[in-house]
């Protein structure tokens, strides 16, 4: 993690999978696949809505353990399919400024790099919470192209 400036955080998380990324790209905007793998370690994806445009939104539902459902929102600022995503990242009624997320599906061989920039995040601790987080859907979207 590195801080800006402004004392802001940027996070960098990456995971290895065994996808094309274009496979990789339609399992992170088509609602459908989003909402099988989507979520922290314990946290369910009870909806997901993706308008893939510049400019389009996309709102993501995450249920946790005690029943709270907490909604993830933004605005894609960049779409490279199947490369590369840019939006902005905000939890609805939290009343804080964006933060921006930048997801990388960079192919290796037989395997692609995810890599997911988290910018714009207020403080080390909130980092930490998202490092955890990011993780744990890198986690789900590796499950979900497992074999068998």
């Amino acid at each position: 993690m590195a801080a800006d400036k402004t004392g802001n955080v940027t996070l960098v998380v990456r995971e290895t999978i065994r996808a094309t990324p274009e496979r990789l790209f339609a399992a992170w905007t088509e609602p459908e696949q989003l909402q099988a793998w989507w979520g922290p370690d314990n946290v369910t994806c009870v909806g997901a809505e993706v308008e893939l445009r510049v400019g389009g939104r996309y709102r993501i539902g995450n249920r946790f353990p005690d029943g709270k459902v907490l909604w993830i929102a933004g605005r894609f600022e960049a779409i490279e399919a199947p490369r590369k995503l840019v939006y902005t990242w905000s939890i609805e009624g939290a009343g804080r400024e964006p933060e921006r997320v930048t997801v990388e599906f960079v192919p290796q061989g037989e395997v692609t790099e995810v890599r997911v920039t988290h910018e714009r995040i207020a403080d080390e601790a909130t980092a930490d919470m998202h490092r955890l987080g990011w993780q744990g859907c890198l986690r789900g979207l590796q499950e979900h192209f497992a074999p068998g």
